[in-house]
């Protein structure tokens, strides 16, 4: 089962908390070694308590060189100092306001060389505590206090003890932050027993927490409960570290309406706690969100960790019960949200709407993208035309949740029908579904450069680095500008247009040699490049945490703004040499790469495309050798690359103490037909023989000067001269000659290859393709016997 981490950025909407501390100037920042590429594999701890200061140890490769920054997606933390330890290590003090939004709050480290990837810190509600060993054996469990957090880790077949004193009647909840934390596939088990071992909830995963567990009960009587923590599978490691909520606070599973609009005061019923339903009023969010949510709170405390909802500016419309049969449908109006429970297995819901003939709509269904249980099946009947089906679907690009575009075929009623895959369902299998006009949108991403790596864009000061940016357009068609905004002081950014039939871009990052060394979290929108044209753009950057078998994705986190960094000077640049002369289909060219280095910096250099145009392939182990300053990457077209003159860009590679990575700026490849077109004949010759192989010639493309044309590809012992060819030629008659050990046979692999100079530059062709039939000899006739008369 595959759940991923939506991480809200913001209860509080776009805001950034970018928490700047000064250049160190110890000793390690005084020293002039150079650490690129830093990482950022562990915080200790993981989490800290609102309203509290916590020191948090921050390791990975390279991260204590030079720290300089701590970027916080979120709002309510704030950093005091930055102490570096060694240089994989340092810490940092960290204030958590009273206020501060509980759970997700992804990390960031710059350091004077480059940024970190994405880490979680957790914010709770409750006093930290730490495991404290031993506390391994059921009869000496570690004794804690109700309304704690407990720091722990479970080794190699290790289960944690922990003990709580309780009343009857009062609430007991364990919630476990393992796999969430996005370190390892650590996947725990919890349970809560009384003091004779007997189970009295267990919790492995849940649709609610992923792979994480919440287990809870209301004390039968006064006494001691045993809290367990494991491994699912008895594994475990020093990685596998938790963080364990113990206390009398709510856990609802489910809240019932699963969204509403923007501000909208609403009554929800929160499903699943163990002290029962409850109804409370909320106001909606207001705030632009990537993943929305709500936390539930009560005089006993807050759940740890939120429910997600839906805003949008849909009307909720809630199910009616019963409501299980066609005659039985909740009516509404769409565009809508229809809100309800499969409340027991087998139970199916009923939703009824009017639409006019050729009315579109988007029916998209919200169950395991808010955490539900239920795999949704959903089914549009035409209630007048017999309540034959028109529309359905299961899942949706491998995703649980329905959806399907509608257009109805006829003015009427139509039925919506939802239902568990397997004809599941429980107390907590909420759905939202989605009855909306399709809107015009563009979704933009950053492309990988790295296979499950999100990309970092580090730019060095004097500098550039690039990327490609995507962009995936939805009810519209155009040309696209990508806008970035409030780039980092003295940072530029050159971004082609993105043409009407092209879903990618490259982009180009320029630092000036004077630009402070800073970083920013920042938004990328898509505007169409039509004047008066407007779709909604959203930005999202999946960073890959945690994987499963076959690299499936177990625990992702999304970000809504992308963190771009200055950093110091790199000891190189590089530049391409602008050919002068065009790339043709079925030809081939040799871009040359210049390096500029700094004095004494001698390494080899690895070059490379940031892309290839369509229809164009380039070599991706080139390398300026060492003590070298220029290299020829070999491009090459095919027969029906894109005839566009392209931005290309080519990227240098060097270890530096890690990997640092610049770009070239932007130069143009022009893609364009052949100069000349051949017409190749089908000849045959006789081992041993000669024959002429005359090729038609047919000058596309006006050339000065003459080039030879080499005819290649032929079998083995069998050769061809040369042929001179000048704009006049209308043939070329190349004399084949075989030998004794040609092979004989059809040989369709005949082209020729030639390069006309243009600019002092040449253009290399490859044209083809003919063929030549290789004989064997006719045997020699038999002499006609004499008859002699008699």
């Amino acid at each position: 089962m595959q759940f991923i981490c939506r991480t809200a950025f913001g209860a509080y909407g776009l805001w950034a908390s970018i928490l700047l501390v000064g250049l160190y100037s110890g000793s390690l920042g005084a020293t002039n070694a150079f650490a690129a590429d830093p990482s950022l594999d562990n915080l200790v701890p993981q989490g800290g308590q609102r309203g509290t200061e916590v020191v948090v140890h921050f390791y990975g490769a390279r991260v204590g060189q030079e720290p300089q920054e701590v970027l916080l997606y979120d709002p309510g933390i704030s950093v005091s100092e930055i102490k570096p330890v060694d240089g994989n290590h340092f810490e940092a003090k960290l204030t958590i306001a009273p206020d501060c939004r509980l759970g997700f709050h992804t990390v960031r480290v710059r350091t004077a060389t480059g940024l970190t990837r994405v880490r979680n810190f957790m914010v709770g509600a409750l006093q930290e505590i730490s495991e404290a060993e031993p506390n391994s054996e059921f009869p000496n469990p570690q004794p804690i206090e109700l309304d704690v957090t407990i720091n722990g880790v479970v080794e190699n077949e290790d289960i944690d003890y922990y003990a709580v004193e309780a009343k009857a009647g009062q609430r007991i909840t364990a919630e476990i932050e393992a796999l969430r934390l996005g370190r390892v596939f650590f996947d725990p088990h919890i349970a809560i027993l009384n003091a004779e071992r007997f189970e009295l909830a267990t919790s492995d995963d849940s649709a609610l927490l992923s792979q994480d567990g919440v287990a809870s009960i209301v004390a039968p009587a006064d006494g001691k409960y045993i809290i367990s923590v494991r491994d699912s599978a008895f594994g475990g490691g020093g990685t596998s570290t938790y963080r364990l909520h113990v206390g009398r606070f709510p856990r609802p599973l489910a809240v019932l309406p699963t969204g509403g609009r923007p501000g909208e005061t609403l009554d929800v019923t929160w499903l699943g706690d163990v002290a029962g339903n409850q109804v409370q009023q909320i106001v909606v969010p207001t705030e632009p969100q990537s993943d929305p949510s709500i936390f539930y709170q009560d005089d006993q405390g807050t759940s740890p960790s939120p429910n997600a909802i839906r805003v949008n500016d849909l009307e909720n419309v809630l199910e009616t019960e019963p409501n299980n049969a066609f005659d039985q449908a909740t009516a509404a109006k769409a565009p809508a949200a229809f809100n309800g429970i499969i409340g027991e297995p087998g139970d199916v819901d009923h939703f009824r709407f009017e639409a006019k003939k050729g009315q579109v709509f988007d029916i998209t269904t919200f169950a395991r993208q808010l955490r539900s249980p239920l795999d949704s099946v959903v089914i549009v009947r035409h209630v007048e035309g017999n309540y034959a089906q028109v529309a359905a679907n299961d899942d949706n690009g491998g995703k649980p949740d329905s959806y399907f575009r509608f257009t109805a075929p006829a003015d009427g009623n139509y039925d919506v029908e939802i239902h568990d895959h397997l004809l599941a369902g429980g107390p907590y299998f909420s759905y939202r579904i989605e009855v909306a006009n399709p809107q015009p949108k563009v979704e933009v991403t950053i492309d990988e450069r790295q296979r499950w790596v999100a990309t970092t864009l580090e730019v060095p000061r004097g500098n550039r680095t690039a990327c490609l940016i995507n962009a995936a357009r939805r009810d519209f068609g155009g040309p696209l500008n990508i806008v970035f905004d409030n780039l980092p002081a003295g940072v530029t950014v050159e971004a082609p247009t993105m043409a009407a039939d092209r879903g990618q871009v490259p982009v180009i990052f320029t630092a000036a040699a004077d630009a402070p060394l800073a970083a920013g979290l920042h938004n990328i929108v898509a505007h169409p490049a039509e004047e008066g044209k407007t779709v909604e753009s959203t930005f999202m950057q999946r960073t890959w945490l945690v994987r499963g078998a076959n690299n499936i994705e177990v625990w992702s986190h999304y970000a809504d703004r992308s963190a771009i960094a200055t950093t110091n000077e790199v000891p190189f640049k590089i530049s391409i040499v602008q050919p002068k002369v065009p790339l043709v289909r079925g030809g081939s060219m040799q871009l040359k790469v210049v390096a500029e280095r700094a004095e004494g910096f001698t390494d080899p250099i690895s070059v490379f495309m940031l892309y290839n145009p369509p229809g164009v392939s380039s070599s991706r182990s080139i390398q300026i050798a060492k003590d070298q300053n220029e290299a020829l990457i070999p491009v090459t077209a095919n027969g029906s690359a894109a005839l566009l003159p392209w931005d290309i860009c080519v990227e240098g590679r060097a270890n530096i103490n890690g990997q640092v990575l610049v770009a070239t700026p932007f130069a143009k490849l022009d893609v364009k037909e052949p100069y000349v077109a051949f017409t190749y004949p089908k000849a045959a010759v006789e081992i041993g023989q000669e024959v002429d192989y005359p090729v038609a010639v047919e000058v596309k493309t006006p050339f000065e000067g003459s080039a030879m044309v080499n005819l290649v590809g032929l079998p083995a012992g069998v050769t061809a001269e040369p042929v001179e060819m000048t704009k006049n030629t209308t043939e070329l008659k190349f004399r084949v000659k075989t030998t004794e050990k040609s092979p004989p046979g059809r040989h369709q692999t005949l082209i020729c290859q030639f390069s006309i100079m243009q600019d002092e530059e040449p253009i290399a062709h490859t044209i083809g393709t003919g063929e030549l039939r290789v004989d064997e000899p006719l045997p020699p006739k038999k002499e006609e016997e004499k008859v002699a008369l008699k």
